[in-house]
């Protein structure tokens, strides 16, 4: 696929960096993770015939971007393009401290004001290094599989107690960052990639996910690859 890119850095948490889950984990009380060969910045690289310098972490929150996107300036100065990948980790609770105390307040690793105003510094930051930033919005996630995930070893009837009896309630919430995303977007004039609605598109696109119900496993990192090189190929960025 010819490109005129040259290199492209990516910031985000572990779904940017590639991790699923290690299917080949025994233990079945334990979910271990590794990262694959096949995930969607690796095989974009492979694709595009590019350099594809990933700094994304395991965990990794829009604030703790900050620190990261500081860090590697030089390589952004050196960039065509940072793309981020923020969300998932930044709307995610303390699960234990919700199943010991059901009934008390409760807040997300990042609160939704402070999630907009440090991406909005993230997007500045990066401009102001000369390089032009792109937002990927969020994967899908399964909200069965992802309470089972969470809830394990837990006390799961406190943490649906206060998830007011549904569990539909983690998609919801996942979906109100997913959504500021793209007003990003729109107020701060930034590309926005959805790679939410290869998801969606599927009948089945719980089965695009690892067993967690949160990391896209093989086949979902090839949906968000197709979403990233068609949105590459409208914009004429590669033929």
């Amino acid at each position: 696929m010819k490109t005129e890119l040259k290199m492209v850095c990516g910031f985000g948490d572990s779904v940017m960096k590639g991790v699923v889950v290690d299917s080949g984990n025994s233990n079945i009380d334990t979910v271990k993770y590794k990262i694959s060969n096949m995930g969607f910045a690796a095989r974009c690289c492979r694709n595009l015939g590019i350099k594809v310098e990933n700094f994304a972490r395991f965990g990794s929150t829009v604030e703790q971007g900050i620190k990261y996107v500081n860090r590697y300036a030089d390589k952004i100065k050196e960039s065509d393009y940072v793309i981020f990948e923020y969300g998932g980790n930044d709307c995610n609770y303390n699960w234990s401290d919700i199943a010991n105390n059901p009934n008390g307040v409760h807040s997300p690793a990042v609160p939704l004001p402070n999630f907009v105003e440090y991406y909005s510094g993230l997007i500045d930051k990066v401009r102001s290094l000369g390089a032009r930033p792109v937002l990927l919005s969020l994967p899908i996630l399964d909200p069965e599989k992802f309470f089972r995930h969470l809830s394990k070893g837990l006390n799961s009837e406190n943490i649906l107690h206060w998830l007011n009896g549904s569990i539909m309630n983690l998609d919801r919430w996942h979906e109100r960052y997913n959504m500021e995303i793209f007003r990003l977007g729109v107020t701060q004039r930034v590309p926005v990639i959805d790679i939410t609605s290869v998801f969606l598109e599927k009948k089945n696109h719980a089965d695009y996910l690892c067993e967690d119900g949160i990391h896209p496993n093989d086949e979902g990192h090839a949906l968000i690859e197709t979403a990233i090189l068609e949105y590459l190929r409208k914009q004429k960025i590669v033929a």
